[in-house]
């Protein structure tokens, strides 16, 4: 008995924890590296949608990235397991943001990877048909990733 109440307590906590590592995502986030505030200025992000500089763009979320993948991108610590989401969505070349800046030159934006951690959320723009792929060797080799941007709540 105390068992299977041990069990759907671990069960409940870890469904918690798996939301809230989705959730802590969402929201309004202001631009902290130069970069966002030059390119994008401030973000916000929804279930479906991200807000740059008031420019809506919807979005779909396709997987959660393991904790290699997201140190690939973001050179965030594995000991503590970070977690990030890549999302499909589609930022024409012609759109420019904050002092005429475009995220990705003369391509299309067409995938952005995320990754919340505490009060910091960064996030990484690629262009290109194909997925990214998550590794040191190809994210240090890729001509599909745009840059990197970093915002605080």
């Amino acid at each position: 008995m105390k068992r299977v109440l041990f069990l759907k307590a671990l069960a409940c906590s870890l469904l918690t924890l798996s939301l809230a590592a989705h959730a802590q995502e969402k929201g309004y986030w202001r631009a902290a590296s130069q970069t966002a505030r030059s390119i994008t200025g401030d973000v916000s992000l929804a279930d479906e949608k991200i807000s740059i500089n008031f420019y809506i763009v919807t979005m779909s979320k396709i997987r959660a990235l393991e904790p290699g993948e997201v140190s690939a991108v973001f050179d965030a610590d594995t000991s503590t397991n970070p977690t990030g989401s890549l999302y499909r969505l589609n930022i024409p070349a012609s759109k420019t943001f904050q002092k005429h800046n475009t995220l990705c030159g003369a391509e299309a934006v067409q995938w952005m990877v995320t990754y919340a951690k505490a009060n910091a959320l960064q996030i990484a723009f690629f262009s290109g048909a194909k997925p990214p792929v998550f590794t040191l060797e190809a994210i240090s080799g890729s001509t599909d990733l745009c840059g990197t941007y970093t915002y605080v709540r």
